[in-house]
């Protein structure tokens, strides 16, 4: 299946899949919509059958090293992204999904989460990420949420993922985290033009059997969910 490209507003974006199914918005990483990203897209629409969304929150910019993707991330506005993803939320609906979901990895994690609290997904799954550096109100979200964190990820702790869950769960919310031992960040790559962009930052590569269990989790997650 190969995306094809479009705009809302200014912010351009990927789409694919059958137009009518729930939907999946993916989240980019720091690096930005990188082929990794397109592919995780690719997957889940083929592998759960969803329409996929993939906005370019960075317009076209990509990160080739840590120094750059830093550079691009530290200049992202996420109240500004948050806006971007609500507006990508209300054309997938529009266009045909009743149902839409998020998900997202490393900045993209943290994204997911203020999707959640701030526009109409029915679900979310945050890879390695949470508002970290952004105003957040978990105790707010109310709709299920299913993280992912590897116990040794040096930019967001596993336990700071784990007490951003908490904070969900003590405000009433539905959110669950999946512990991954031994896993660093970023756990889930598997392609090799991103795995020479992890060594620039120190990370090391992620277990298969890891990302097949965590993969299997998020399908069932977004079935339950979105159908």
């Amino acid at each position: 299946m190969v995306l094809q490209k479009s705009t809302v507003g200014e912010l351009p974006f990927y789409y694919g899949g059958p137009s009518h199914r729930p939907a999946v918005i993916v989240l980019q990483e720091w690096w930005g919509v990188t082929p990794e990203v397109i592919q995780h897209a690719e997957y889940i629409s083929e592998k759960g059958n969803y329409k996929v969304v993939v906005p370019d929150l960075y317009r076209g910019k990509t990160g080739v090293d840590a120094e750059e993707a830093s550079h691009l991330a530290d200049g992202l506005d996420f109240g500004r992204a948050t806006e971007d993803i609500k507006e990508v939320v209300e054309w997938t609906r529009s266009s045909g999904s009743q149902k839409v979901g998020v998900t997202g990895f490393c900045q993209g994690g943290a994204l997911s989460c203020l999707a959640a609290e701030h526009t109409p997904v029915s679900c979310a799954v945050p890879f390695y990420g949470y508002p970290k550096s952004h105003p957040s109100k978990p105790e707010s979200i109310k709709v299920p949420i299913m993280a992912h964190v590897g116990t040794e990820d040096k930019f967001f702790p596993c336990k700071e993922v784990e007490e951003y869950v908490e904070k969900i769960k003590a405000g009433g919310g539905n959110a669950t985290v999946h512990v991954y031992p031994g896993e660093g960040h970023a756990f889930m790559n598997s392609d090799p033009d991103s795995f020479k962009r992890m060594e620039t930052a120190g990370i090391p590569k992620g277990k298969p059997e890891d990302q097949e269990l965590a993969w299997k989790r998020t399908f069932d997650f977004f079935k339950q969910h979105l159908g």
